[in-house]
């Protein structure tokens, strides 16, 4: 049993002057309590005079609180009396900040490194409507962006829900992972991917017609977004040519800006290269565009915007071109040859192949059976792709085939790189596939984004 410690107690002259002490103490309280309602009636009654918003016991906001994280603000609508303050915590795994867009030499908070926290002061800043956004290049782009209105009245506090799904008891954070898997695979509208067929033209060229449109995308369940894609779909169709092919890609803008393609990965000529005002000028709204080039070379590429790229990209401007078979090692008989491709910023967030979890697509595959996945990153950051269960087999690097591919259960893919890999099932289950910065794959209400899983009956 514990030991219980008694204090000795006082002496009955030292209890009095306690009581004494006390006494006195709760007078002045008293005092000043009547001071200070005296005070804040007079406030009350000459700002209902004066029409003021407080009069009738409404609370002017003078703090908020956002979470940062990539990339999002969250909350996205903030409503401050004036003089507030915000607080910004960053939950992401890159730095961010926090400034208000055309105020920045005095609205403006320092770098937060991951985990860390700031507050930026809004001392002196008008009445009005505003916008908050990410100073670091690309990310307001990329939707760390949010609306902030300073008034007198009438304004209530923002609210700071964690990364991910507000705040969660542990029993509520069970039910709601819970529920999510068994909602995976979810049915969402619109399937990103699909190959595109070309139209053969008398001399043998194929050419690919591509349309550049604003579309609504079902990311997941009930989340529809704004996304910019090709033939309407995210990611763009898959283009798959071989070498020798003559091709033409026709594109039309239906943008309002301009764009232009760029043939990631691909033997192109220069003037094909697709850069604006460097090798082209830019495709502006309304326009068409013809890319005319021979395939030389054997290639895992890509196609996506290059014109206000770090928006256009990752809204949904990007999709896979394959040209002529991936060589394998010998023995090996692919029976599926799939593509990964990885996105993580817009409108879209974390995504694989357009879809985030519990959307994105499961992989089926026999034991013994060996499927082919093409990993392309098209995002801003990194992705280390991490299989559950059997082994990746690397086999190539941005299309070109490796001397000694080598085994590995994480592939890290950066920005722009492809790597392509074998998968051998040997035993039966769900096994998870995942990006491994966990913030990109799970969050306290369960999976979320760039998860999905490999099925082995």
């Amino acid at each position: 049993m514990a030991e219980i410690l008694v204090e000795p107690r006082p002496e009955r002259s030292e209890r009095r002057e306690g009581i004494s002490l006390v006494a006195v103490a709760v007078a002045l309280m008293s005092l000043v309590v009547a001071i200070a309602s005296v005070g804040f009636s007079m406030r009350a009654i000459d700002e209902a005079e004066e029409g003021g918003g407080a009069a009738g016991g409404e609370v002017v906001a003078a703090e908020a609180s956002v979470v940062l994280t990539e990339f999002a603000i969250t909350p996205d609508q903030l409503d401050l009396g004036p003089d507030g303050t915000i607080t910004a915590t960053n939950e992401g795994t890159v730095q961010h900040d926090l400034a208000v867009r055309g105020e920045e030499d005095g609205y403006k908070m320092d770098l937060l490194s991951a985990g860390g926290s700031g507050t930026l002061d809004l001392a002196g800043l008008d009445d009005g409507s505003y916008e908050l956004y990410c100073t670091v290049a690309g990310h307001a782009d990329a939707g760390m962006t949010a609306s902030l209105t300073v008034s007198e009245g009438g304004a209530t506090a923002g609210t700071t829900p964690p990364a991910g799904g507000g705040e969660l008891s542990a029993d509520e954070m069970d039910e709601s992972a819970h529920e999510r898997v068994l909602q995976f695979p979810a049915e969402t509208k619109g399937q990103g991917g699909q190959a595109l067929e070309p139209t053969v033209l008398d001399d043998g060229t194929k050419r690919f017609d591509l349309t550049v449109d604003v579309v609504e995308w079902e990311v997941e369940p009930g989340r529809v977004v704004e996304a910019w894609a090709y033939n309407g779909q995210v990611p763009g169709p898959t283009l798959k040519v071989q070498v020798g092919d003559k091709v033409e890609m026709r594109v039309t803008n239906n943008l309002n800006e301009s764009t232009t393609v760029h043939w990631h990965g691909i033997d192109v000529p220069n003037e094909m290269d697709g850069v604006p005002d460097v090798t082209q000028e830019q495709i502006k709204a309304g326009d068409t565009f013809t890319y005319a080039f021979e395939i030389t070379e054997p290639a895992v590429g890509m196609y996506h915007a290059h014109s206000n790229s770090q928006k256009q990209v990752p809204m949904g401007l990007l999709a896979g071109m394959l040209v002529s078979e991936m060589p394998v090692p010998e023995g090996v008989t692919v029976s599926q040859e799939l593509p990964f491709i990885l996105n993580d910023g817009g409108e879209l967030g974390f995504t694989i192949n357009g879809k985030a979890f519990p959307a994105t697509a499961p992989v089926t595959a026999e034991i013994g059976e060996t499927i082919l996945v093409h990993y392309y990153n098209e995002g801003l950051q990194v992705h280390p792709m991490h299989l559950h269960g059997p082994d990746q087999l690397v086999i190539a690097k941005d299309g070109n085939p490796l001397p000694q591919p080598y085994k590995a259960d994480t592939v890290l893919v950066g920005p722009g790189e492809r790597y392509s890999v074998l998968v051998t099932p040997n035993r039966p289950g769900t096994w998870v596939w995942h990006c491994h910065i966990l913030t990109h794959a799970e969050a306290p209400e369960g999976f979320i984004g760039m998860t999905t899983a490999l099925v082995v009956p």
